[in-house]
């Protein structure tokens, strides 16, 4: 295998990382600081107030987009193994 074509597929397997894992991540942000802004105009300092909302909205997220998640990383394994035959050639 070469260089370049390693290459290639780590950046593939990197960017389908950031593609299937940026909703959560950024639903996960923007509820997290929602919930930060509304700690600090209520004066409410609650560690544990931030995270059922955070597991709340991760979970529904979750739920609506898994099988888009598994369908891209399932396409994404069946890529590579379809490409194996090709490498010791």
């Amino acid at each position: 295998m070469e260089a370049d074509r390693a290459l290639n597929l780590l950046n593939d397997m990197l960017w389908n990382c950031v593609i299937v894992a940026g909703p959560i991540l950024a639903i996960t942000l923007i509820v997290g600081v929602a919930i930060s802004v509304l700690q600090v105009a209520t004066q409410l300092q609650e560690m544990t107030l931030s995270y059922v909302p955070k597991l709340l909205a991760s979970a529904a997220l979750l739920i609506m987009l898994g099988p888009w998640m598994i369908a891209r990383i399932t396409d994404f394994a069946r890529g590579l193994y379809l490409t194996i035959p090709t490498l010791a050639g």
